[in-house]
């Protein structure tokens, strides 16, 4: 019916290997009818993030400081139960793994250079300003009787 899309890319050439995911199937709420009653097509995906090879050293690093809130001894957790199927609730949660991983792996953004604001240009925005408070000022009906 599906093919599983196989290795799930963090970023890069990096990947998570299928023997380090650990899956677990239980009844579902989400949609379905009474069939979900019957089947086991809740998935819940779990990855031991402390312990595996998989990542480069730095990534699994900023990996476990970023995602502390979310490990449980080291494994993060992830559950998917939106889709009928068992197969693709696995797929929605491996996807969201990779994803959750690549983000949190990810470099922290380039600090912000300050630049500064040519004496020119702000002159010109007070100028203006001036401009504009004189032209209020004309309207209000003070001098007029």
């Amino acid at each position: 019916m599906y093919g599983m899309s196989g290795p799930y890319v963090v970023r890069g050439s990096v990947s998570l290997p299928e023997a380090e995911l650990m899956w677990r199937f239980s009844r579902s709420s989400g949609p379905g009818g009474q069939h979900v009653n019957t089947s086991d097509s809740q998935v819940e995906l779990r990855f031991d993030l402390a312990r595996t090879e998989a990542l480069p050293q730095v990534w699994k690093e900023r990996a476990l400081q970023r995602l502390a809130g979310r490990l449980v001894d080291g494994v993060v957790s992830v559950r998917a139960s939106e889709h009928r199927s068992q197969w693709r609730n696995r797929e929605a949660a491996a996807v969201r793994l990779a994803a959750l991983l690549a983000e949190a792996s990810a470099p922290p953004p380039r600090p912000r250079k300050p630049t500064r604001i040519p004496r020119g240009i702000n002159e010109r925005r007070l100028r203006e300003k001036k401009q504009r408070a004189d032209t209020k000022r004309g309207r209000s009906g003070r001098d007029w009787g």
